[in-house]
């Protein structure tokens, strides 16, 4: 990664599944989650039935959610909602649907005024204006 290392920044959901894997340099020094982010984490457990996975999955929500404090959805993230639905909309993409989550997860970052970092870029594409939404590489398997 080419980008300055942020003092604080949101993680979205990409990034906290793929934590374990990434260079902490790649990351903000302090990082934050949307609660967006860890209802994700917590619906993770239940959409496999891979014993084996099932149990990964709500041991990272676990660790996620003594790791740090998640940023409610609250009446200032409503607001900055109203402005990336309305920015994705201009651009002519759907901003409902499974969508939505991702547009959530954009808006606690407007509201909190906080870079986004996220493994999945390409969700927050035309939002530019409103947020910083820095890519952060995931390793290729023969890392």
């Amino acid at each position: 990664m080419t980008n300055p290392r942020y003092q604080r920044g949101l993680v979205d959901t990409s990034v906290i599944i793929a934590l374990e894997f990434l260079n902490p340099e790649d990351l903000p020094v302090e990082f934050a989650v949307s609660a967006i982010t860890l209802a994700e984490l917590a619906a993770g457990p239940h959409a496999t039935s891979n014993t084996e996975e099932k149990a990964r999955r709500q041991d990272r929500l676990q660790r996620i959610e003594a790791l740090v404090e998640a940023l409610p959805v609250d009446t200032p993230v409503a607001r900055a909602y109203g402005r990336i639905y309305n920015a994705v909309a201009a651009l002519g993409r759907k901003p409902r649907g499974r969508r939505a989550f991702d547009l959530l997860i954009a808006a606690t970052a407007l509201a909190e005024n906080l870079p986004l970092f996220t493994a999945n870029p390409d969700d927050f594409a035309g939002l530019d204006s409103l947020i910083r939404v820095i890519s952060v590489d995931l390793p290729h398997p023969s890392e």
